[in-house]
């Protein structure tokens, strides 16, 4: 198995090494390709990406991702982005599951629509004015509801829309609608609005949500808190023939080398890898290496702990070690 590994920017420099060594227990078979891309490489290079560089993805079975940082105004389309559409990387899956110290109680995951919406980028702007078109398909609300739809113990799919504003909302939620039906999966429709006051108000009533992309990016980071934090965030981009992990987070550059950034996300993105690639009970152990850690206390300054990211991938690596 090939593994690309694109640690990006920031923060993203500091985590990624520390899933990568988890992966490395955990898959010591497999091959790493190191990757450099992102705003640092572009400062010293005048490159973000190369084709080169993707055709190296390319090569490789799924990636390990970090954070970008993206200046506004510089010359080049989000990496992320384009990984995204050159691997046609439709779902973005993104779990929330309760830990030893979050707020609430909670076990849900979002289904996020990855390839349209909004963030195809057909803008104009003229003068004063600007126009940037939104796209729905039925294909891509198709499949998006599929992979929904097929997640393992699926109890409930909630279609998250603003159908009484906007016709391709309609659209979304009849298609999604039709999928559920053909797969026999138990199904409701939910206003955006009405999810985001459900999910604050009564979370533990979601199990599987699915939404359009800018829906499910913004649900996505509200869902962050209820578990505590984006570094306890994790998420996978998959496709039907190759599929990109990484930490919901940012690059967020005002801590970036100073050796306290939270590895949880990126490790449990690595998690999500593994389940990927078919090793489950290795995927419940890093899961279960990440609980105890944080249940013995060894956390980063933004979980209210004084450990470094060093000192949390120790932690990790221990439990794991012991588990398997």
């Amino acid at each position: 198995m090939k593994i690309a590994v694109l640690p990006g920017d920031g923060i993203g420099r500091e985590v990624v090494p520390v899933a990568h060594e988890v992966l490395k227990v955990a898959l010591p078979d497999a091959e790493f390709l190191h990757v450099e891309v992102g705003n640092e490489r572009y400062v010293r290079e005048g490159v973000s990406m190369s084709p080169a560089d993707l055709e190296t993805v390319k090569a490789c079975d799924c990636v390990l991702f970090g954070a970008i940082t993206s200046p506004p105004g510089k010359p080049y389309r989000s990496i992320i982005l384009t990984l995204r559409k050159e691997l046609d990387l439709y779902a973005n899956i993104r779990p929330f599951r309760s830990c030893p110290i979050s707020p609430r109680k909670v076990n849900f995951t979002i289904y996020r629509e990855n390839s349209e919406d909004l963030y195809m980028g057909i803008e104009e702007i003229t003068g004063d004015e600007a126009r940037s078109v939104r796209v729905i398909t039925r294909k891509a609300s198709e499949r998006i509801a599929r992979a929904a739809c097929s997640k393992p113990g699926i109890g409930k799919l909630t279609i998250v829309h603003k159908s009484n504003v906007l016709k391709a909302d309609e659209l979304f939620k009849d298609a999604c609608a039709q999928v559920a039906k053909s797969m026999n999966v138990p199904f409701e429709d939910m206003l955006v609005d009405t999810t985001a006051y459900n999910l604050v108000r009564a979370p533990e009533k979601f199990d599987t949500i699915v939404t359009t992309n800018m829906f499910g990016d913004i649900l996505s980071d509200e869902a962050a808190a209820l578990i505590g934090s984006l570094g306890l965030s994790p998420s996978a981009n998959v496709g039907d023939r190759y599929a990109l992990f990484e930490p919901v987070h940012g690059s967020a550059p005002d801590i970036a080398g100073k050796g306290i950034a939270n590895p949880f996300a990126a490790v449990l993105s690595a998690g999500m890898l593994l389940d990927w690639a078919g090793r489950p009970e290795m995927a419940r152990a890093v899961q279960t290496a990440v609980d105890r850690t944080i249940d013995e206390g060894v956390l980063t300054p933004d979980l209210g702990g004084r450990n470094t990211t060093l000192q949390v991938q120790s932690a990790i690596l221990k439990n794991l070690e012991s588990i398997i």
